[in-house]
């Protein structure tokens, strides 16, 4: 994962360039630089919102700082959007987080326990990094152990274990976080830190969202 590495301390240095104004919306995003265009697109889901994919880590303090910017996004989108997560495995196909990720969608878990677990991580410095880490920090918040481990262990969540490097592959993810856009387009804070040298975080982020405004519209006159 050393290329994950790379991207994510290039991201963090970009942050301490000298100031410049914000992304400005004047100026149209262009491909190549505050975002990508996939040379071979992924299928998206029929129908009329754009489908948008955020590739996050638990553990990835960016994707902790950008979390309430983009559930405010999303929420703005509204019905323009569905929104997919995806937890880039990042110790390879077992990774413990990102099992946790998929077993807690499967129990229908997530809208109570995502914020939770990104606290747990960096707030109480929890280590999610083995499974017998994140069964302990499970029962210890309060999910039954038997449906825990019926739910992690199920035909479904090891299904889409599997599956997640061939999406990381086909998505040409290497860092996180990272937008998809209607299998398209992929923009992330790292990008855009390059045209919008800002000391500010949560400023970048604000940029970021605002590319993934463009691209959601543009991906919507096609639908």
């Amino acid at each position: 994962m050393r290329n994950l590495r790379f991207a994510l301390a290039a991201a963090t240095l970009a942050l301490g360039v000298a100031a410049s104004p914000a992304f400005a919306s004047v100026t149209a995003p262009v491909s190549g630089v505050e975002y990508t265009t996939l040379a071979a697109p992924q299928a998206v889901p029929a129908g009329k919102k754009v489908e948008v994919i955020e590739f996050f880590m638990y553990h990835c303090p960016h994707c902790n700082a950008l979390e309430p910017q983009l559930s405010e996004w999303v929420k703005k989108q509204g019905d323009n959007i569905v929104l997919k997560r995806v937890h880039f495995p990042s110790t390879g196909p077992n990774d413990p987080e990102a099992h946790l990720y998929l077993t807690l969608e499967a129990m229908g878990k997530l809208p109570e326990f995502h914020a939770r677990v990104f606290r747990a991580v960096h707030v109480e410095r929890v280590r999610l990094n083995s499974d017998e880490a994140v069964l302990n920090w499970a029962v210890k918040s309060g999910l039954d152990r038997a449906k825990f481990l019926d739910a992690w262990n199920s035909f479904g969540v090891q299904t889409k274990m599997k599956r997640l490097g061939a999406m990381i592959t086909a998505y040409k993810v290497e860092f996180a976080p990272v937008l998809i856009i209607d299998g398209k387009y992929m923009t992330a804070p790292s990008l855009v830190a390059a045209s919008d040298k800002t000391r500010d975080e949560q400023q970048l982020f604000r940029s970021t969202l605002q590319v993934a405004d463009f691209l959601v519209a543009k991906a919507a006159k096609t639908k």
